[in-house]
């Protein structure tokens, strides 16, 4: 099958705005908990009533102090429960969400604010403050601070503001006015603003809440947000939230507190990337082995697989289900119990999870529903239900999507989920778009005979790591290979936890550092693992690194004995690295970067 469409649960928005997805809601159902906030080791409740009235406020400072309809505001910071509030406060005021990881470098923070011609920027920190402080340009009037009680700054600038100024801003607002400007990183140095509009989320949201009203409609449900609020499929868990009603929650820091906000709030729903259910899986590995019960841990995983398979060819066997019901008690419990006790089902995108883990997570009872999409999708373009799922796809279309996968298997997105545009950019734009207004994803896939979409490949270079972080191989490529030492690198990193690189020596330029350093005699196979040589290497990495975010950062290297050649098949006649080559012969040492 070459294309797949779903009609839409949802038609196309012909008015409105995301705001009447708070504003409705604070109507129709003032005392419904919508939202809590951490308090202490707990949680304060959010009635929809209080969560509308204080983003009416922050709206009313923010037009105070210059924001006009259709400007551009940034928000640096994590997922936090002030994000939500201001995403939907510049909403509110009429104005456009530029956001920016709070990770980013100040060149990347340079180019989004200078691009997007933001007037203003919210960073979390007053360290963040100071990272930005130096770049800031004069179109930017305004640096405020979360942690300094931004939300309470805001709402008493605003005292002066009338909730008619505030409802005339909202009411100007279309579907087809812009919502945001998320910036990713394509194939050169500069990233691209994604245009995305209001109709866009409402479509995404409608459809994929509709369609997965099992999960996001349950009475008492409930979400925990860790997936960072500045890429898109957080900001689509957000929105998506409060669309359903779904009881929200978040937390900032899921390296640290992760395990402890699970615990404490609960969740029935989870949205997260390939790389936490990785780490749950990888720690009750760990944990299982230091006590001595590692093989019991690898048989019991090893059955969740075997019994999830046979969900789809006939059901379990007899035996299957005893021991299925002896590993839950002995291990599985604990799985969902370190997710929170209560979870029934999650979904996970912005990268490839793995067939294997699906399937023991399905065994273990987490039923993992795997989408795909990109920002450009305004996140998920397919997706999985619990009623439509085949582990080891991406799902079918969601409604009012078309797939359709091209003569070369690239899979190409039509529908009202697909961007406006790249930002005052037309060159991209026309790359981008097929002439009857298919979206190039740039990804290799196929559809079986039921519009189920199975990734096989990336068509484009973008490395996509484990936690669904898009990294641009050629900025940090391109930074390496301004040393003299450094002849080639090739960046690697694809669906793993880190980026790294390989890198070769120039020939002739390391035969003047090896007489400066006395190392006469030395071959270049032994000074792969020379300790100046690499501290030299080290120097030129810590220069390319600062281009990106730490997140982009390489986090290891290797110095390979030989450099890339034509001759070698390494490399093209115009000297582009052959990528594909360069994975296959130096498989094992690029195994061993992530070992």
């Amino acid at each position: 099958m070459s294309e797949y469409f779903i009609p839409a649960l949802e038609p196309k928005a012909t008015q409105g705005n995301l705001t009447n997805l708070v504003a409705e809601r604070a109507w129709f159902e003032p005392e419904r908990i919508l939202v809590s906030r951490p308090l202490g080791d707990g949680w304060q409740p959010v009635s929809a009533r209080e969560f509308e009235a204080e983003i009416r406020a922050t709206a009313k400072g923010l037009i105070a102090s210059g924001i006009g309809l259709g400007d551009r505001v940034a928000i640096m910071a994590r997922t936090r429960y002030e994000w939500t509030v201001l995403d939907f406060a510049i909403w509110f005021a009429g104005a456009v969400t530029v956001p920016i990881f709070e990770t980013s470098s100040p060149e990347q923070v340079d180019w989004i604010l200078s691009d997007s011609a933001s007037v203003a920027i919210i960073v979390e920190t007053p360290q963040l403050r100071e990272t930005v402080n130096p770049v800031l340009n004069s179109n930017v009037k305004n640096c405020w601070v979360i942690t300094e009680n931004v939300l309470a700054q805001l709402a008493y600038l605003g005292r002066d503001i009338s909730d008619q100024e505030i409802d005339n801003r909202r009411n100007a607002l279309t579907p087809d006015s812009l919502a945001t400007l998320i910036y990713t990183s394509g194939t050169t140095g500069k990233p691209k603003g994604v245009s995305l509009t209001h109709g866009n989320f409402l479509s995404e949201c409608g459809n994929v809440v509709m369609g997965a009203a099992d999960l996001f409609m349950k009475a008492g449900g409930s979400t925990l947000l860790f997936l960072p609020v500045a890429h898109v499929f957080g900001r689509m868990v957000q929105i998506g939230a409060i669309r359903a009603g779904l009881h929200l929650a978040h937390c900032p820091d899921p390296v640290g507190r992760l395990p402890i906000d699970l615990a404490s709030f609960k969740p029935t729903f989870v949205l997260a990337v390939p790389r936490i259910f990785e780490k749950v899986y990888n720690g009750a590995e760990a944990k299982a082995e230091a006590a001595g019960k590692g093989a019991i841990f690898r048989k019991a995983a090893a059955i969740a697989v075997e019994y999830s398979k046979s969900l789809d060819n006939g059901g379990p066997s007899l035996t299957l289900k005893l021991k299925h019901g002896l590993f839950d008690k002995l291990v599985y419990s604990k799985i969902r119990h370190g997710l929170g006790g209560r979870v029934e089902a999650t979904i996970s995108g912005g990268a490839p999870l793995g067939e294997r883990l699906g399937h023991f997570y399905r065994g273990a009872g987490v039923r993992i529903l795997e989408g795909y999409g990109l920002t450009e999708t305004t996140a998920g373009a397919t997706l999985n239900l619990s009623t439509a799922h085949k582990v080891g796809s991406v799902g079918k279309p969601i409604p009012g999507t078309t797939i359709k996968i091209a003569d070369d298997g690239e899979v190409l997105i039509k529908g009202p989920i697909v961007m406006q545009g790249y930002w005052q950019n037309d060159a991209a734009n026309k790359e981008v778009f097929t002439d009857d207004g298919y979206f190039r994803s740039g990804d290799l896939g196929k559809l079986d005979e039921e519009g189920f979409l199975y990734i096989v490949g990336r068509k484009k270079e973008l490395i996509v790591t484990s936690g669904g972080k898009n990294v641009a191989p050629e900025v940090l490529e391109d930074r390496l290979r301004a040393h003299p030492l450094v002849s080639q690198c090739i960046v690697v990193g694809d669906n793993q936890p880190y980026i790294a690189a390989l890198v070769t020596i120039d020939p002739d330029a390391i035969k003047g550092w090896i007489t400066a350093n006395k190392k006469d005699g030395a071959s270049l196979a032994e000074l792969t693992n020379d300790p100046d040589l690499i501290a030299v290497i080290q120097t030129a990495v810590d220069e390319a690194n600062k281009a990106v975010s730490r997140a982009e950062s390489i986090r290891k290297f290797t110095i390979l004995p030989v450099d890339f050649t034509i001759a070698g098949g390494h490399l093209t006649a115009k000297l582009s690295v052959k990528r594909h080559v360069v994975h296959k012969e130096f498989a094992a040492e690029i195994a061993e970067l992530f070992g």
